[in-house]
């Protein structure tokens, strides 16, 4: 698998745009279209759905070698031993958290990334020991219709000042894609874009050339 640093292609498997997909083949779509990292959100999903959908994605990543995300629930990631936690604000901070080393299982790999949406939430995040951390939402998305976009300014600043991998997020498509590399980012998240496409795949490969070009 690659280190965090090498990789330059976050997708994801969000229950939210399954639209009746089989979620292992879907994750072999995007496997098979260079993803690095494949990142497994069931919002308000019971936690044994969730639990569900995990096995029957982690064999496929695995033997993809692309790293598993698990988000939010960290028990589960434990428990199944993904490669990757994924937490906000609220999950971590707002839980008494301070830093990821709480949370790491003795003698285990697990890292954590972490949701930023501010400067301030990005040198906490650094402070406590995050493994990588999301930029965004760099522009308005369905992902998170509340959120409010935090503009290629904090890409900027990210760019900037981050010392860990780092990924923007939010709303980032094909027309978007050379200004938020142009602002400095080398590393996204992308959802809806790649996942309401009509050849998953290929849209996965447009967007590793794309951020291969850079």
């Amino acid at each position: 698998m690659k280190s965090l640093a090498d990789c330059r292609l976050y997708t994801f498997v969000d229950t939210a745009y399954l639209a009746g997909r089989d979620p292992a083949l879907l994750t072999r779509q995007l496997c098979d279209g260079g993803s690095d990292l494949i990142q497994l959100r069931a919002k308000n999903a019971p936690l044994a759905e969730v639990c569900r959908l995990a096995e029957a994605i982690l064999p496929v990543t695995r033997a993809a070698g692309v790293r598993l995300v698990i988000n939010d629930h960290l028990e589960l990631a434990r428990e199944l031993g993904a490669e990757i936690c994924h937490l906000g604000q609220e999950d971590f901070f707002d839980a008494g958290h301070r830093h990821v080393n709480e949370l790491r299982p003795p003698g285990g790999t697990l890292e954590f990334g972490l949701s930023t949406h501010a400067p301030d939430q990005a040198q906490n995040a650094l402070a406590a020991g995050a493994d990588y951390i999301a930029i965004g939402p760099v522009y308005a998305t369905g992902t998170k219709p509340a959120a409010r976009p935090v503009t290629l300014e904090y890409v900027r600043w990210a760019a900037a000042n981050v010392t860990v991998p780092w990924f923007a997020i939010g709303g980032i498509n094909l027309a978007n894609l050379d200004e938020v590399l142009a602002a400095g980012a080398r590393r996204i998240c992308v959802v809806s874009a790649i996942l309401n496409a009509p050849d998953v795949a290929q849209a996965c490969r447009e967007f590793a050339r794309r951020l291969g070009s850079v």
